[in-house]
């Protein structure tokens, strides 16, 4: 593959080297235009599920649950299997970086979604 996969956050300015910006949170971040966000795709129906959001709260301490029941929604998406099928066409032309609001970048829905990508990758 040509590209790497990164993760981002909506806050920091895009830069060519992004590639394509996927928005992996199910909430468009506050504050922030689509001109902005510069997003290439809003996958929203790949982020966490209401449930399994709020159950954690943005708390490093649940990190393990939300990590567990995130990748488990993911395991049983279509909507998560097409975004891998789609992150290998992309790859081959470049960067691709997942984007998200959150203050945390290590405990962040895009850094399981990441991971996650990266394995099915492999």
């Amino acid at each position: 593959m040509a590209g790497t996969l990164r993760c981002k956050r909506v806050y920091l300015p895009p830069e060519p080297e992004d590639g394509k910006r996927i928005l992996a949170d199910r909430l468009w971040p506050r504050g922030v235009s689509r001109e902005r966000a510069a997003l290439h795709q809003w996958r929203r129906d790949c982020a966490p599920s209401d449930a399994v959001r709020k159950s954690y709260c943005h708390d490093a301490a649940k990190f393990p649950d939300f990590r567990a029941a995130y990748r488990a929604e993911l395991d049983s998406g279509a909507d998560a299997a097409a975004l891998a099928k789609d992150c290998v066409a992309w790859l081959m032309d470049g960067n691709v970086t997942l984007i998200f609001g959150a203050k945390d970048a290590e405990h962040s829905n895009a850094a399981v979604l990441k991971e996650w990508l990266e394995e099915k990758l492999r």
